[in-house]
């Protein structure tokens, strides 16, 4: 009997593809969305925080003002908005548009340098009305 596996081509994986910014884009939006779970769960341990009491409440908000809860919360604040514009890049694909190789790989681009930009804008403006 003899082994049909053997003369099988092996598909192709991450070794042997190039990285280009689509696909890159395309693992980070994935990645970014398993950070929104995380980042919802803090979300929801701070809004227990808020209904437990004043003292629970005050810890809660000591934690994220520390520097260790600001890089959480800034990267929580990237990540939802990185997940946001690749979901929009998404909804132009599914709607027809954007496919040529040239206009993807700018926005895919665009898509990085986007978020960097909306995040820290969005943390100067919260530290503005504070």
């Amino acid at each position: 009997m003899t082994n049909v596996t053997k003369s099988r081509p092996l598909s192709p994986h991450l070794q042997i593809y190039k990285p280009i910014p689509t696909m890159v884009m395309s693992i980070v939006h994935r990645i970014t969305g398993g950070a929104l779970y995380f980042g919802t769960i803090l979300v929801a341990w701070w809004l227990v925080a808020l209904a437990s009491g004043e003292a629970y409440f005050e810890w809660a908000s000591w934690f994220f003002g520390t520097l260790v809860g600001r890089l959480i919360l800034f990267g929580y604040t990237w990540a939802l908005v990185h997940h946001m514009l690749g979901g929009l890049r998404h909804f132009m694909w599914d709607m027809g548009y954007g496919y040529e190789k040239h206009f993807a790989t700018k926005v895919a681009k665009a898509t990085v340098v986007c978020s960097v930009v909306l995040t820290i804008l969005i943390w100067i403006v919260g530290y503005a009305m504070r």
